[in-house]
């Protein structure tokens, strides 16, 4: 746990402000390893209205997975973005990993891949790119997330969830 928290305060640095809200100055980053190979042993985001930016390194056949809950009234805010680099930013849609969202109903929304729009990060001075964004009124309740690597070589995978910019809860 202690390991996981030094890593964040390190991707802090990196990317915060990466994924940022039009007001808004940056994303909390929480790392996952090959142990959140599910969305139940990933952890848990207390408040998914929290701007929480989630980030796997993803390569063919690796799974990660997290939890993030939502209450009535709240907005379901996420996005998928890759870092804009290669070989990374040259894949097939079908080659970019895949990222699935179970609502607390048993409902499943894949995140479709329509975009690739650039997003310069000034703070660690990245370019990214906004592969998928979803946005609708919340179901209350625990959302589980399922992020699949698809190609050969690692991509920097990147998961915004949230959109308020105040301190978070994560939960191992």
């Amino acid at each position: 746990m202690m390991k996981r928290r030094s890593a964040a305060a390190l991707v802090a640095l990196i990317i915060s402000g990466v994924l940022a809200v039009p007001g808004a100055s940056a994303h909390q980053p929480v790392n996952l390893n090959e142990r959140d190979n599910t969305p139940a042993r990933g952890p848990l985001l207390v408040d998914g209205t929290v701007s929480f930016a989630i980030r796997a390194d993803l390569s063919r056949g690796d799974r990660r997975g997290f939890r993030f809950q939502l209450n009535e009234r709240d907005t379901l805010a996420l996005q998928l973005l890759i870092v804009d680099e290669v070989p990374a930013n040259r894949l097939r849609t079908l080659a970019l990993p895949r990222v699935t969202v179970t609502d607390p109903l048993g409902n499943v929304t894949y995140m479709v891949i329509d975009e690739r729009t650039k997003f310069y990060e000034p703070y660690g001075g990245t370019n990214y790119l906004y592969l998928s964004r979803v946005e609708k009124p919340a179901i209350a309740g625990i959302y589980k997330v399922r992020m699949t690597g698809r190609h050969s070589d690692s991509v920097e995978t990147v998961v915004s969830v949230g959109y308020r910019e105040v301190r978070g809860e994560v939960r191992d």
